[in-house]
Order: structure tokens, then C-alpha cells, then sequence
């Protein structure tokens, strides 16, 4: 039976569904879905739960007893290497699979067009980039580390209509509703990482911890701590899961007393005497980090501003006043005209409680979804 273009999308398109289902608990392994259809009718669907668990295509497959001369849908290509499972291309090939429809290729070099290839050798009908803006959407940060080597970065911020983020005293707990902050603990369990500034750890001491009512692989908490000013105390070496600090101090005992009180610290090297911000992320990279959430003051935010590290910014608005004494967003006193102003593009904006949801990129920022 032929499939037109429409049928392709509509499978697809569920396929994307099941693949969204991981999206809090499969870093650092992408996000991936599998539909088996035969005559015109699903017959089996699978999705990549874990990082060690069996890929969508092995789920799939699992989920039926013959899946002789049907056609699968694949949100990515399928893998063609041995890593923690067997390659997916090779049980589809074992399972009879007529016709193999994938949404985009696999941006990991191990991969990158070699499941295609080996599928079409088999004799296996390949097609690939249905819905393909919507799966690289749902993997931006695994394609940002694969093809960047770095991830995705968003900033989430809380401002008032004033633009303001804290009182000039430095309070600032809570500018949005109960609605906006449980919509941010969602922002942070789909993130590898959350990333903090040394100055938002000595004025709050944050917990960065996703509370929601959901399974989540919790993420890495990350502090940029040029000269390791961080108190051994702060409640985030005691948390269940990793805690990092990047630096560029050579203080050793500073070092060890961190290291003691529970967090990991790793010197990176520094610029003009302070952390290289490319070079974090680069590292963060080599971690397996794919999607980083940066909750952190003017200063970090305006620096990853600065260096044009910023892929999404997404604001929550109040509709409350805060005064011109207030904080700003971003410390960026090298704009100095109209000439060096940041330009955003807002891609969405929505209600959340009371609040506004503002979800913007840099105007010139090359888009992966």
C-alpha cells in the first residue's frame, strides 16, 4: 500500500509524541521515537526512556510479534555503532522492516549518515526529513554539543514591568507567581544543568533543584567561580547528584575544603584573570552536557550576552512595579549607543499565572528548531 506525504507526517508526528515522553530523563542520549505501521494501521510503538535502556526502534520492535515488510517512523537516524546497546539499524534489517522514514539525520559523527546507508544497503526504502524542524527542536541541545561542541544555553530571568529583577537592596523572592515558578522547576528538569554565579550562591544559596511531581533525572548544579569564593557550606555540596565548580583559582586549600564539604571543582584556565566562558562550555560539553539553564545575576547574563552564548532567554514578566533603583537584567556597559544594542527576535509569549512568559533569541541567532 503506498503512503502519501500526508500519512508520513501524521505517524511522524507520533512518533514525535513518544519521543517527547523522555524528555526528562534520557541525557545525555537524545530524545528519539519509533512507530511501526503496517497496512495503513500502527502495529507497535517504542521510545528511548533512559541512557542504558533499549533505543525506540529495539522498544518497537519489542512490541509486537512480526514486524515483516512494515514501515518504521524514526525521529532520528537509526544508530549504526555499538555503544551501551546494539546498533538499531541492525534489528531493523533482522525484523523484516520494508521502509524506514527518519526525521532527520543523526548529527553524532558516529553516526551521521552511516544507519541510513547501511539500511539502504540492506535493501531497506529510506526517507528522511519529515517533521524534521520539529525533531531538531526536541534535540537542540544533543545537536548543539554534536555539532558545536557546546550546549544549548537559555537564561531564564523574573523581572517586573519596570524591568527590574531585585529591589536595589537585593531582595528579590517572589516577583512572579507560584504558577511562573513551578513552570521554571519544569525548565529544570528537561535541563542537563543549571549554571549559577558565584555571587547568586553568597546571596541565596540556592538548592537548583527540579521540584516537580515527575520522574526527572536531576540536573548537574554548576557554579562559575572564577577565584573559588563559593562557602564550603552552601547547601548544594549536601544535595543528592553532582555539584561543580568551575574556576581558574590555583588556591589548593580553598580547593580541598570544597572538595571535602561535597562539591567537584575543575580549574579551568582563565582570561585575563577570570573564567574563559566558551572554554566552560566546551568543557561542559566534554561532560555530556546537552541543555544548560542559566539562573543567574546581571553580571553572568551579561557576560554570556557579551560572548553571544545565549541561544534562548526566556523571560517571566510581573506586572508590578519595582522602582529605578532596582537591579537590571544584564550588566553590559560596553553599550554605550543605540548602534550596540542587542536585538531579540520573540519567538513566544504566553500567560502564566499573572504573569507573562516571554521566550526570545538573539535577532541574528541561527535557529535548530
Amino acid at each position: 500500500m503506498a503512503t502519501s506525504p500526508h500519512d508520513d507526517a501524521f505517524f511522524m508526528a507520533k512518533a514525535l509524541q513518544l519521543a517527547a515522553k523522555g524528555r526528562y530523563t534520557t541525557d545525555p542520549n537524545p530524545r528519539v521515537g519509533c512507530v511501526l505501521v503496517k497496512d495503513g494501521q500502527i502495529i507497535g510503538e517504542g521510545w528511548h526512556k533512559q541512557a542504558g535502556s533499549g533505543h525506540a526502534e529495539v522498544e518497537a520492535l519489542a512490541s509486537v510479534a512480526d514486524a515483516t515488510g512494515a514501515t518504521a517512523y524514526v525521529t532520528l537516524e537509526p544508530c549504526s555503532h555499538h555503544g551501551r546497546t546494539p546498533p538499531c539499524c541492525d534489528a531493523l534489517i533482522k525484523a523484516g522492516i520494508r521502509r524506514v522514514v527518519a526525521a532527520m539525520q543523526d548529527p553524532n559523527p558516529l553516526v551521521s549518515g552511516r544507519g541510513l546507508a547501511a539500511l539502504q544497503a540492506a535493501g531497506i526504502e529510506v526517507q528522511v526529513g519529515v517533521l524534521e524542524t520539529d525533531a531538531r527542536a526536541l534535540n537542540r541541545g544533543f545537536i548543539k554539543r554534536m555539532t558545536e561542541n557546546r550546549p544549548f544555553i537559555r537564561s531564564k530571568l523574573a523581572m517586573s514591568l519596570d524591568g527590574r529583577t531585585a529591589m536595589a537592596s537585593g531582595e528579590s523572592k517572589w516577583i512572579t507567581s507560584p504558577q511562573a515558578r513551578a513552570d521554571v522547576h519544569r525548565l529544570r528538569a528537561e535541563s542537563s544543568a543549571i549554571i549559577t554565579g558565584v555571587n547568586t550562591v553568597l546571596a541565596d544559596d540556592p538548592a537548583l533543584t527540579a521540584r516537580v511531581d515527575f520522574p526527572v533525572v536531576q540536573p548537574i548544579r554548576v557554579i562559575l567561580d572564577s577565584h573559588l569564593q563559593s562557602p564550603p557550606s552552601a547547601q548544594m555540596a549536601t544535595l543528592p547528584g553532582r555539584s561543580l565548580i568551575l574556576t581558574c583559582s590555583d588556591d589548593a586549600a580553598k580547593q580541598r575544603d570544597l572538595q571535602n564539604a561535597g562539591f567537584e571543582v575543575q580549574r579551568l584556565p582563565d582570561t585575563n584573570g577570570r573564567l574563559n566562558l566558551p572554554d566552560a562550555m566546551s568543557f561542559l560539553a566534554d561532560q555530556q552536557i546537552n541543555d544548560v539553564l542559566v539562573e543567574a545575576g546581571a553580571t553572568l547574563n551579561g557576560a554570556l550576552l557579551a560572548a553571544n552564548l545565549l541561544d534562548e532567554i526566556i523571560v517571566y514578566m510581573a506586572p508590578s512595579i519595582m522602582g529605578d533603583q532596582g537591579r537590571g537584567l544584564f550588566h553590559l556597559p560596553a553599550l554605550q549607543v543605540m548602534a550596540d544594542k542587542k536585538e531579540l527576535k520573540l519567538l513566544d509569549i504566553r500567560q502564566v499565572g499573572g504573569d507573562l512568559r516571554l521566550n526570545l533569541i538573539l535577532h541574528n541567532a541561527f535557529q535548530v528548531y
